[in-house]
C-alpha cells in the first residue's frame, strides 16, 4: 500500500494538533479530573500550557531527543500532557500498566533503556527504587503525588509540579530549542511506544509513528461523525492502545473531551455523572454492569421486577431494530416510548449510558444476549477488531449493520486478506513500523509489502461481506478425530454467564474436551448471600455443591448449543472442574489485558488436566499464589472433577 509522506492538513504530529487546539478550541474543555469530589477542568489553550512548561523542564533536566520516558499511572490528565511533553522534545512516551510489579517493570524499562519515568505516586516510585540497580541507563524519576516523599532521596527524584516550575523559570533559556525540536517533528517519526500483553513470551514493544496514531484517529473519527462535542471517559489503562487511540489521538484529532475519574472505586459514579457521548469498554465490563443490574432487579420488589421483565422482553424484541431504523409497528413503537420512559431511559441515566451516541466493545467476543441487551436499550453499541500493530482498527461495524456474531466490515483505509489456512492479515495506515529491537519478530509478522500476520483465524460472509473471527490461529487446532478444536468459540458461550468469570477449554489432539471455570465471586456471592449460603472464601464458595451443580447446567446447555454447529460439534465438554482460585496476573496466568496464558495454565495445573482425562473424580492439589504486597504463598484443595452430558451432532440428528 502506497503512502503518503504529507501529513493530514499538514499537522505531521501529536504536539502539532495540540499547538492547533490550542487555537482552535482555546475556551473549550480539554480534560477533567475529579479530585477530592470536584471535577478540575483544563482547557485547551491551559492543557497547551501546562505540556510546554513540562517540556522546558524536561529538557532542563537533560531529555534529549530519541529518549524513552516511560509513563506509570492511572488514568490523569497529568500523565496525556507528560506524554505530549515527551513528544514535544523528540522522545518518545512509552506507558506502563501500573498494576505491573516490579519485575515486569523491570523487563520493559530495561529492554527500551528509559532515562526517565513519570510515576504517579510513592508505590510505582518504590517499585522502580527496587530495580533502579539493574536498570543502568536509568537516570531521574518524576512523581505526581508527593504523599509520603518527603524523607526520600531527591537528587535524582522530583516532583512533577516542580519540574516544570522549572521549565517555566527557564522559559527564556530553553523556548527556542523546545520550539525547534517540536517543528522538527515528521509524520514518520515515532509518537509512542506500546508493550504487547505477552500471552506466549516476553512483551514486545510496538512502534507507532505519528502517521499510524494521526491517520486512525483522522479515518475512525470521520467513520463514527465524532466531532469536538463528544465527552469520553478514561478509565482504561493507558498502557493499550486503545486508551492511547481515544484518550489522546481521537482527542487531539477532533479537540473533544477527556474525563478521568477519581478512582477505580469512584467509576461508576463519575461515569453517571460525566455521561459519555462516545464510550468505550471491554466486554467484561459490560458483563459486570449487566450481572450488578441483574443482581438488583433480583432484590427489587415484586412489582418492579415483574416490570422490568415486561418492557425488557418487549425491547429484546423491537429495541434493536428501532435503533437499525427499521420497520416496527405503531403499537410497538409506543410500548417501548412507554418502557422507555418506565425502564429503559432511568436504567441508561443509572449506568451512565443515557447520552451515548457511539459505544464500542473489542479484545474479546461479547455474548449476543449481553450485547442485545444493551442495543435494545437504544444504546448503539458496536464491535469492532484490531490490535495493538494496527493502531487499533482492522474491522469496524457501521450504522445499522450490527450484529453480535460478526465484527464488521474492513475500517477505512485498511485491506484485509484471509489465507488458506483462515488467518486473517490487514494492512493500512495504522501498520506498525516495528517490535523494538527484535526485527526477527517484525519480519516474521509484518512482510515486505506492509501485510501484518494477526495470529487470528477467520473468514468473510459471502452475503453481508462481514467478518466473523473463530480463535487464534495457534489456538485453532484438531481433535483425535480429525474434527476442529477451537477453544475461544466455546469459552465464550459459558463466559456468556453471569457467574462464569472465567473458562479454559483443553482438547488439541485429544479425543474429548474438557474445561477449566472460575466463578465470577461477585454474582454467585450475591446468590449466595440471597440464599442463605454460608461461605469463608473464594475457594469454599466455588466447591459448594450447588454451586457445582449450577454450572454444570450451564456446561450442559452449552455443549446444547455447540452441538448445534456442525463445524465446531466436537469442542463439547465432557468433564470440567470448578479452579479453587481466580486466574491472576500476578500468578503469571493471564496477562495485565486479561487474556488467558493457556500454555503457562496448562503447565501449572498439568495434575488437573491429567485428572479430567483419566477418569479421576477427585484431585488433590496445591498452588503457589502471589499476594497483593508481592510475598508468595500456596493454598491447597481437594477438587470435584465433573462429567457433563454431550449432545448429538445437528448432521447426526439429520442423518438419523
Amino acid at each position: 500500500m502506497a503512502q503518503s509522506s504529507q501529513a493530514t492538513g499538514g499537522l505531521a504530529s501529536i504536539p502539532a494538533l495540540l499547538q492547533r487546539n490550542a487555537t482552535l478550541y482555546a475556551e473549550k474543555s480539554a480534560y477533567r479530573e475529579k479530585e477530592f469530589g470536584i471535577w478540575q477542568t483544563w482547557t485547551w489553550a491551559e492543557t497547551e500550557k501546562e505540556v510546554e512548561a513540562l517540556a522546558l523542564g524536561l529538557i532542563n533536566l537533560g531529555v534529549n531527543e530519541g529518549d524513552f520516558i516511560a509513563i506509570i499511572g492511572r488514568n490523569r490528565p497529568h500523565f496525556y500532557f507528560a506524554m505530549t511533553a515527551a513528544q514535544s522534545v523528540g522522545a518518545v512516551p512509552v506507558p506502563v500498566y501500573n498494576d505491573s510489579a516490579a519485575e515486569e517493570m523491570e523487563y520493559i524499562l530495561g529492554h527500551c533503556g528509559a532515562r526517565f519515568a513519570i510515576v504517579e505516586d510513592q508505590e510505582q516510585v518504590d517499585k522502580i527504587i527496587e530495580i533502579q540497580e539493574h536498570l543502568h541507563q536509568f537516570e531521574h524519576m518524576i512523581y505526581i503525588d508527593p504523599r509520603g516523599m518527603r524523607k526520600y532521596d531527591h537528587h535524582a527524584l522530583h516532583e512533577y509540579s516542580h519540574i516544570q516550575n522549572q521549565g517555566r523559570a527557564a522559559y527564556d533559556e530553553f523556548i527556542t530549542d523546545l520550539k525547534a525540536r517540536r517543528e522538527k517533528l515528521t509524520y514518520d517519526d515515532t509518537c509512542v511506544m506500546l508493550y504487547t500483553s505477552g500471552t506466549t513470551g516476553k512483551p514486545k514493544g510496538v512502534v507507532l509513528s505519528n502517521r499510524n496514531v494521526i491517520e486512525s484517529a483522522k479515518n475512525s473519527a470521520e467513520f463514527d461523525n465524532l466531532g469536538a462535542g463528544e465527552e469520553i471517559l478514561s478509565y482504561l489503562p493507558m498502557a493499550w492502545v486503545g486508551d492511547f487511540i481515544f484518550s489522546l489521538g481521537q482527542a487531539y484529532w477532533c479537540g473533544f473531551c477527556v474525563n478521568c475519574p477519581e478512582s477505580a472505586d469512584t467509576m461508576m459514579t463519575d461515569l453517571r455523572e460525566i455521561g459519555p457521548t462516545y464510550y468505550f469498554a471491554p466486554p467484561r465490563i459490560f458483563e459486570t454492569q449487566l450481572t450488578n443490574v441483574m443482581i438488583r432487579m433480583e432484590d427489587a420488589g415484586n412489582f418492579k421486577r415483574k416490570m422490568f421483565h415486561y418492557f425488557m422482553a418487549h425491547a429484546k424484541k423491537v429495541g434493536g431494530k428501532i435503533l437499525d431504523g427499521k420497520p416496527v409497528g405503531a403499537m410497538d413503537r409506543l410500548k417501548y416510548a412507554l418502557g422507555n420512559a418506565l425502564v429503559y431511559g432511568p436504567l441508561k441515566d443509572t449506568l451512565g449510558f443515557g447520552r451515548v451516541r457511539v459505544g464500542y466493545t473489542a479484545g474479546e467476543a461479547i455474548g449476543p444476549e449481553i450485547f442485545e441487551f444493551y442495543r435494545s436499550l437504544g444504546i448503539n453499541l458496536k464491535q469492532l477488531y484490531g490490535q495493538t500493530e494496527a493502531t487499533v482498527f482492522i474491522t469496524v461495524q457501521p450504522d445499522g449493520e450490527v450484529r453480535a456474531d460478526t465484527v464488521g466490515v474492513p475500517a477505512p483505509d485498511v485491506e484485509i486478506r484471509i489465507e488458506d489456512n483462515g488467518e486473517i492479515y490487514y494492512r493500512s495506515p495504522g501498520v506498525f513500523v516495528e517490535y523494538y529491537n527484535n526485527p526477527e519478530s517484525t519480519a516474521s509478522t509484518k512482510d515486505a509489502e506492509g501485510w501484518v500476520a494477526t495470529g487470528d483465524a477467520g473468514f468473510f460472509e459471502e452475503e453481508t461481506g462481514h467478518l466473523r473471527i473463530i480463535d487464534r490461529a495457534k489456538d485453532v487446532g484438531k481433535m483425535a478425530d480429525g474434527s476442529m478444536f477451537a477453544p475461544k468459540y466455546v469459552e465464550n458461550k459459558l463466559k456468556f454467564y453471569p457467574d462464569i468469570l472465567e473458562a479454559v477449554l483443553f482438547g488439541n489432539g485429544k479425543d474429548k474436551c474438557v474445561a477449566f471455570i472460575n466463578i465470577d465471586l461477585t454474582a454467585v456471592g450475591n446468590w449466595a448471600e440471597r440464599n442463605n449460603v454460608a461461605y469463608a472464601s473464594y475457594q469454599e464458595l466455588a466447591g459448594h455443591p450447588r454451586v457445582l451443580e449450577s454450572i454444570q447446567q450451564h456446561v450442559e446447555a452449552v455443549n446444547e448449543s455447540v452441538a448445534q454447529d456442525p463445524m465446531l460439534s466436537g469442542c463439547q465438554i465432557h468433564r470440567f472442574l470448578v479452579l479453587h482460585k481466580e486466574l491472576d496476573a500476578d500468578d503469571g496466568e493471564m496477562t495485565r489485558t486479561r487474556k488467558v496464558r493457556r500454555v503457562i495454565v496448562a503447565e501449572k495445573f498439568k495434575d488437573l488436566v491429567e485428572g479430567l482425562y483419566d477418569g479421576s473424580t477427585t484431585v488433590s492439589t496445591k498452588t503457589e499464589v502471589t499476594y497483593e504486597d508481592g510475598r508468595k504463598g500456596s493454598i491447597s484443595a481437594t477438587l470435584e472433577l465433573r462429567d457433563a452430558k454431550v449432545f448429538p451432532t445437528a448432521s447426526k440428528v439429520a442423518a438419523e
